[in-house]
């Protein structure tokens, strides 16, 4: 009996916690509609590898492997991981194909530290944008800007076929996109790209004729060797491999 009373005590300590969280996040400035579809976009890296935290469960009467709304996660790290109270991280996962990481990600949700020991901690889901699987990992959370002028198309300036570089992957592992949708492009900080920065996107027909143009899109978050991109406008479907240029 007096084990069970430890339990309840501890399940209610954390359910008061978890509110007082929820209610801390709400009282942050709220993302708008536009800046919540690029937080839960693919990141511009994969840090899968190097991540020190990950969900090990929920708390629940019953193991499962995949969580979502209502759930509170355990994470495997607390104090002695400088994980505190009060902390969002990304909820994130790496791409693999035939059990090998394809150096992409996705973004499963936004969370928030509601509880905390030594060793583990427990997380609350501020954002769901997709299952949260056992393993996936944490990352610090930034709550992202949305480039001035990301909200709708602009096709000013010339394209530059010299450094033109291809469309990688679409959110959720798509490889077709549209208006509207993003997707990870190659090139990144080391080629010059910004937020802000407007790209044409273009397709190879073949058959010995010119490149044809098909969209456009700007980037609205850069990493290292890669950029996230909205697509702003397109005539047809995008594919992945298709090419992204650089207006000047």
């Amino acid at each position: 009996m007096r084990g069970q009373r430890s339990v309840i005590v501890v399940t209610a300590l954390t359910s008061v916690l978890a509110s007082a969280a929820v209610a801390s996040a709400q009282t942050a400035p709220r993302l708008t509609q536009l800046e919540q579809a690029i937080a839960c976009a693919p990141p511009t890296n994969n840090a899968g590898m190097a991540a020190k935290l990950h969900v090990l469960g929920a708390q629940d009467t019953m193991d499962r492997v995949l969580y979502g709304t209502g759930d509170l996660l355990v994470i495997d790290g607390g104090t002695g991981a400088d994980v505190q109270i009060g902390e969002r991280f990304y909820v994130r996962r790496a791409n693999e194909f035939g059990g090998i990481p394809d150096g992409t990600a996705v973004t499963s949700a936004w969370v928030t530290i509601v509880a905390v020991n030594e060793t583990t901690a427990i997380a609350s889901i501020e954002h769901l944008c997709g299952a949260i699987l056992r393993r996936d990992y944490l990352e610090a959370f930034v709550p992202p800007a949305a480039p001035s002028g990301s909200d709708h198309a602009d096709d000013a300036g010339d394209p530059d076929f010299g450094a033109m570089g291809k469309i990688v992957i679409g959110s959720e592992r798509r490889s077709i996109v549209g208006a509207g949708d993003f997707a990870l492009i190659d090139r990144g900080t080391e080629q010059g790209v910004a937020a802000g920065s407007r790209f044409a996107v273009y397709r190879n027909v073949g058959q010995g004729l010119p490149l044809t143009s098909i969209g456009e899109a700007v980037v609205v978050s850069t990493g290292t060797t890669t950029a996230l991109a909205r697509i702003t406008r397109s005539r047809d479907a995008i594919f992945v491999g298709d090419y992204v240029v650089p207006r000047k």
